[in-house]
C-alpha cells in the first residue's frame, strides 16, 4: 500500500480501493478453487501459485473496507465517487433496424403491405375473408406503430431466399399468430382455421420485440444463415449466445477431476447420474457407492457440496441454435462480438434475454430434420412418377379429382392433365386413412407424435380433424399433464364427463378445448375475460408460464387472480382449479399458435407414410441422425408396410437410399432380378390392397400397383466417406462393375473404403461375399500402369462361411441395420422355454396376466413429469413391447435397467383402450445370451 501511495504521488494519479474480489463470501473459496483447477486443465492439488493463499478475496462491507485501508481512507472513498459517476445506462443503447430491403421510391411500411395484400389474394384466391381481411388491417396497424415493418421484411427476405433455393421452411411459435405472417409465405397456419391472438405475438403495451422463428431443412440451415452474412456482412450480423450452465452429469465430471478422482471413476459416477433427480438427493450416495467411493468419507462429502453448489452456474459461452442480430450500423457498436469456432461465423458474447430486455431484434434461423426429410421424400416422389409416367399402362384418362395407389398419388385437375407437384399446400387436407392410420399409433418416423407418450396417447384422443392433431401436440407436455388437464379433457372428449362452463365469457375461450385450458393463449384470454387483467398483465402472465426451468414465478400471480375471479363472481373452486391448471404451463406448455404449425408437419408426414412408405423411409434414413428411431427400426416398420427393401451393392446403390421399380402386387414370396452381371435375390412382403382407390373400372388395383422398392444407400455404411460413395457412383456410369477386379480398377479405391464396402456385404452382385471381400482387401493395391486395365479375376479363397448369427452381427456392425433375421429370433427356442411371450401375441392376453417379455432396448426416456417413471421400449423379431417402471424397480435392478442391451421384464400386463404396456416387478439381463451366442459363432468359425 505504500508503494502505491507513492506511485500515485509520483504520477499524480489519485489512487482506489479495490479487493479483486472473485467470490462474494469466504465459504465459496473451495468452489473457485475447483473452477480455477477445471480452467487450467489440472486438479486443485497440482495449482501451485495459481492458487489464492488465501479465502480473502471476497465482496466486503463499507466498514470492512475502511478497516482494511485505515492508513488510507481517502483511496476507499474515492473508489464510491468513482462509482457514483459511473451512470451509463444499457437503456442508452439505440437499436436501429436495418431498411435497405425497401425498393427506392416507398417507405417500408408501403412496401410490406404492398407484399401482405398481394400475398392475401395469392392465399385466397376465391376472396380474403373478412376474418383475415380485418386481422391484416388491424396488425399492419400495430406494425407500423410500432415500427417493426422493416423486421418483417426481413423475415420475409429470409423465407423468400429459401424457397427460391428450394430449401423447404415453415415459421412457427407465435409469429404463427400473425395474419401478416401467413400472406407472407412465412408461417403456413391459415389464420381462418384457428382463433389467433397477434398480441401472443406483438403487444404495444408492453413495447417488445417480436420473435419469429422459421423452421429450415437441417441440412441446409447453413445456406440460409450465409446469405445473411453476405447480404449484410459480419460487421453488421451476428448469432446469438448461449449461456450453458452445468448440470448432473457435468458437474460431477468436472468436479470428480479436480479433487483427482481416476477417469474411470469419473466416467462410471457421471453415467449415473439421473438428470431427473436433485444431487442433494440419494442419487449421489448410490452412484459414489458403485464407483467404489465410501459416501461417508471426506472426498465424498467434499464432492457432494460442490456439485450441488456448481448445478446451474455457467459452464461456457455457446452458440445459439439459429437466433441472428442484424444491424443498421456497425454490430460491435450495440454489442460485444467475438469470431466463432465454426469459419465465416460471428458471435454476439449476450444471450437471448439479454437482447430481449434490451428491445434488440433478432431471427430465429431454426434447424429442423422433417423439414429436410419431407423435402426429400417430395423429390423421390416426383423422380418416382416421372418414371411411371412413362409407362403407357399408367397414361390413361380420369376424369376424378383424385387418384390414389400405393406407393404413388396423383392430384389430377382435369381429364389429361399432368401430376401435381407435392407440397405442405398441395397435400389433400383431412383424409380418413390418414387419421385411421394415426389412432392405431402407427407413427414410427412421423413428426412429433412418434414418441411413447403420444403413440400411448393417439389411441385414446382418436384425432379425426386437424385441430385434433393441434391437440395431441400439444397435450402430451409437462404443462397439461402438471395441471392435471389431460385426463378431464378425455373424459370429456369421450362423453363420460359433462362439459360444463360458469358463464359464456370463459365459454367462449375454452369451448374448443372442452373447458380445460391447454394452450398459453387460452390462459393469457382467461386471466382478461374472468380475472380482470390488462393485456400487458395477461403479457407479464405468459412470461411468467415462459420461464419453466425457474420454479415458483407464478405465484405472484395467485392472488391477483384469485382476486380478480372473485370480483367477477366465479367460484372459489373454479378460481382455484383455473389457477393450478395456468400454473401447469410454469412446466413448459405449448401456445396453441405453435402446436398449429406442428400439426400441419404432423398431418404431412403422416401423409407421405400412408401413401409412400418406401418414399418416406428413404427420406428418413436420408436426413439421418434425426428422431426417434435408428435406421434398423426405420427399415423394420417400412417392411412391416409392405415396402420392399433391397441390400446395399455397389451395383446398385447411390450415396442415398433411393426407389427402384418394384413388383406386382399378386407376386410374392422370392424373386430374381436378372441385372446383367449376375442374379439378385430379394424377399418380398406384400401391402394388402384394402385401401386401394380406383377412379376407373379399367383401373384395378392388381394392374396399377407397383410399389417401389426401396435400396439402401452406401451412406449407411458406417465409415464410409461420401467422396468414395460417389467415387463408386461415377464410375458405375460406364457400366455395372463385372467383378472384384474390375471394380478397383476403376474405382482405384484403397484398402480402408474397401474393407468397409466388403463389411457392409456391398459385393454380392459380384458373387462375392462377405469373408470373400474381406480376404480380397487386405492387400493395399497400387495403380499398375502397365497392367491396370487386364481384368485377371484371381481364383476365390476357400473361407467358411459366416454362421447366420454372425452375418447377423456383421450387419449391424457395418451398418447399423440388417435385413436378415431378427437377432432375438436366435434365442426364441429359449425364450420359449422360459415362456417369455413374443410382443405379438400381447394382443391376444387378458389384461392383468402376469406374464415375461424380452428384447432388445429401443428406447429409455423418463419425462420430468413422470415422477421416477422410466419408459422403456424392447423389440423382439414380432414387434415392441412398451414397458413401465417404477423409481423403486429402477433402482433396485439399476445396472440392468440403465445398460444392459437386451433384457427380460417380469410384470403384469396392462391393456386399457388400445394401448398395452407392461408394468415391470423384475429385470434380467438378457445382454450376455447374445454375447454367448456371438461367441459361439466365432468358436464355430
Amino acid at each position: 500500500l505504500h508503494q502505491m501511495r507513492e506511485l500515485a504521488r509520483e504520477a499524480g494519479v489519485p489512487l482506489v480501493a479495490a479487493n479483486d474480489s472473485h467470490y462474494h463470501i469466504p465459504r465459496r473459496r473451495p468452489l473457485h478453487d475447483v473452477l480455477t483447477a477445471v480452467r487450467h486443465g489440472c486438479t486443485v492439488a497440482e495449482l501451485g501459485d495459481r492458487r489464492f493463499p488465501n479465502a480473502e478475496r471476497h465482496l466486503k462491507s463499507p466498514a470492512e473496507m475502511l478497516e482494511l485501508f485505515t492508513d488510507c481512507p481517502e483511496a476507499v472513498l474515492r473508489t464510491a465517487e468513482v462509482a457514483n459517476r459511473c451512470t451509463f445506462s444499457l437503456d442508452e443503447l439505440r437499436y436501429d433496424y436495418p431498411e435497405e430491403l425497401c425498393p427506392a421510391g416507398l417507405t417500408p411500411l408501403q412496401y410490406l403491405t404492398g407484399l401482405t395484400w398481394d400475398g392475401a389474394r395469392r392465399r385466397y384466391p376465391a376472396g380474403i375473408p373478412d376474418k383475415v381481411r380485418q386481422l391484416i388491417e388491424h396488425e399492419l396497424v400495430l406494425i407500423a406503430e410500432l415500427r417493426y415493418e422493416a423486421y418483417f421484411l426481413t423475415v420475409w427476405d429470409l423465407v423468400r431466399f429459401a424457397k427460391e433455393r428450394g430449401i423447404l421452411c415453415q415459421g412457427r411459435g407465435s409469429a404463427a399468430n400473425s395474419a401478416v405472417c401467413y400472406c407472407l409465405g412465412v408461417t403456413s397456419v391459415d389464420p381462418e382455421r384457428i382463433d389467433v391472438l397477434f398480441e401472443r405475438f406483438v403487444s404495444k403495451e408492453r413495447n417488445e420485440a417480436p420473435d419469429i422463428d422459421v423452421d429450415f431443412e437441417h441440412e441446409r440451415r447453413e445456406e440460409v444463415i450465409q446469405y445473411v452474412y453476405q447480404k449484410y456482412g459480419r460487421d453488421r450480423a451476428g448469432m446469438t449466445a448461449e449461456v450453458i450452465t452445468y448440470r448432473e452429469r457435468s458437474a460431477v465430471r468436472d468436479v470428480g477431476k479436480a479433487l483427482g478422482l481416476s477417469q474411470d471413476r469419473v466416467d462410471r459416477l457421471a453415467k449415473g447420474m439421473d438428470h431427473h433427480h436433485r444431487v442433494g438427493e440419494d442419487n449421489l450416495a448410490g452412484r459414489l457407492c458403485e464407483a467404489g467411493i465410501d459416501p461417508d468419507s471426506r472426498l465424498a462429502r467434499q464432492l457432494a457440496w460442490l456439485v450441488e453448489q456448481l448445478l446451474g452456474f455457467p459452464r461456457h459461452l455457446s452458440q445459439h441454435v439459429g437466433g441472428m442480430v442484424i444491424t443498421n450500423g456497425p454490430l460491435h457498436t450495440l454489442v460485444p462480438i467475438e469470431n466463432a469456432a465454426m469459419p465465416d461465423r460471428t458471435v454476439i458474447q449476450w444471450d437471448k434475454d439479454d437482447l430481449d430486455a434490451l428491445g434488440i431484434l433478432k431471427v430465429d434461423c431454426l434447424a429442423l430434420g422433417m423439414l429436410t426429410a419431407i423435402r426429400k421424400c417430395f423429390d423421390l416422389v416426383a423422380t418416382n412418377e416421372e418414371r411411371r409416367t412413362e409407362n403407357e399402362e399408367l397414361r390413361m384418362n380420369v376424369d376424378h379429382s383424385s387418384f390414389s395407389v400405393l406407393g404413388s398419388s396423383f392430384l389430377i385437375s382435369s381429364e389429361n392433365a399432368e401430376p401435381t407437384k407435392l407440397t405442405l399446400a398441395t397435400i389433400p387436407a383431412e383424409d380418413p386413412a390418414v387419421y385411421d392410420m394415426i389412432c392405431k399409433a402407427d407413427t414410427v418416423g412421423v413428426f412429433q407424435i412418434e414418441s411413447r407418450g403420444q403413440m400411448s396417447m393417439l389411441p385414446r384422443l382418436k384425432p379425426r380433424e386437424f385441430y385434433d392433431l393441434v391437440i395431441e401436440v400439444a397435450i402430451v407436455r409437462p404443462g397439461p399433464i402438471q395441471g392435471k388437464m389431460v385426463h378431464p379433457y378425455l373424459r370429456r372428449r369421450r362423453g363420460e364427463e359433462a362439459v360444463e362452463y360458469p358463464d359464456e365469457r370463459v365459454k367462449a375461450v375454452l369451448e374448443k378445448t372442452l373447458g380445460v385450458p391447454l394452450f398459453q393463449e387460452q390462459a393469457m384470454r382467461l386471466a382478461v375475460v374472468a380475472a380482470g387483467f390488462t393485456p400487458g398483465e395477461a403479457d407479464r402472465l405468459r412470461r411468467a408460464m415462459g420461464a419453466w426451468r425457474r420454479r415458483g414465478v407464478m405465484d405472484q400471480f395467485r392472488q391477483k387472480l384469485l382476486d380478480g375471479m372473485a370480483a367477477n363472481g366465479y367460484a372459489q373452486e373454479f378460481a382455484e382449479r383455473v389457477f393450478q391448471q395456468i400454473c401447469g404451463f410454469g412446466e413448459y406448455g405449448f401456445p396453441e399458435s405453435h402446436a398449429a404449425s406442428f400439426a400441419l408437419l404432423v398431418y404431412v408426414s403422416a401423409w407421405l407414410k400412408r401413401y409412400h412408405p418406401a418414399a418416406f423411409a428413404a427420406a428418413l434414413l436420408n436426413s439421418q441422425p434425426m428422431g426417434f428411431y435408428a435406421p434398423a427400426q426405420l427399415v423394420s416398420d417400412a417392411q412391416r408396410h409392405g415396402v420392399e427393401v433391397r441390400p446395399i451393392d455397389v451395383n446398385f446403390s447411390e450415396w442415398e437410399c433411393t426407389l427402384e421399380p418394384g413388383v406386382r402386387s399378386q407376386d410374392s414370396g422370392i424373386r430374381s432380378r436378372e441385372s446383367g452381371i449376375g442374379t439378385e435375390y430379394s424377399v418380398l412382403s406384400i401391402q394388402t390392397t384394402e385401401s386401394i382407390r380406383c377412379p376407373s373400372p379399367s383401373l384395378t388395383p392388381d394392374s396399377c400397383l407397383l410399389t417401389p422398392a426401396l435400396r439402401l444407400g452406401l451412406r449407411l455404411v458406417r465409415g464410409l466417406s461420401q467422396k468414395h460413395a460417389e467415387r463408386v457412383v461415377a464410375c458405375r456410369k460406364e457400366g455395372p462393375f463385372q467383378s472384384f477386379t474390375d471394380f478397383i480398377r476403376r474405382t482405384k479405391l484403397r484398402a480402408g473404403a474397401l474393407k468397409k464396402l466388403g463389411q457392409a456385404d456391398a459385393f454380392r452382385s459380384l458373387q462375392l461375399d462377405r469373408r470373400g471381400a474381406l480376404w480380397r482387401s487386405l492387400p493395399e493395391r497400387e495403380p499398375m500402369s502397365l497392367f491396370d486395365q487386364i481384368d485377371v479375376e484371381e481364383p476365390p479363397a476357400l473361407l467358411p462361411p459366416l454362421s447366420p448369427f454372425a452375418e447377423v452381427l456383421a450387419d449391424y456392425s457395418a451398418a447399423g441395420l440388417t435385413l436378415r433375421q431378427h437377432p432375438l429370433s436366435f434365442l426364441r427356442p429359449m425364450l420359449e422355454e422360459q415362456k417369455i411371450v413374443p410382443a405379438n401375441r400381447l394382443a391376444q392376453m387378458d389384461s392383468g396376466c402376469r406374464l415375461k417379455v424380452g428384447g432388445i432396448v429401443l428406447v429409455r426416456q423418463r419425462p420430468g413429469t413422470a415422477k421416477g417413471i422410466t419408459f422403456v421400449t424392447l423389440e423382439d423379431e414380432t414387434g415392441t413391447v412398451n414397458l413401465i417402471v417404477r423409481r423403486e424397480i429402477w433402482e433396485r435392478y439399476r445396472r440392468v435397467a440403465s445398460r444392459a442391451v437386451a433384457m427380460i421384464a417380469h410384470g403384469q400386463l396392462q391393456c386399457e383402450q388400445e394401448v398395452t404396456h407392461v408394468l415391470v416387478s423384475k429385470l434380467e439381463d438378457l445382454s450376455q445370451h447374445l454375447a454367448d451366442l456371438a461367441s459361439r459363432s466365432r468358436d464355430f468359425q
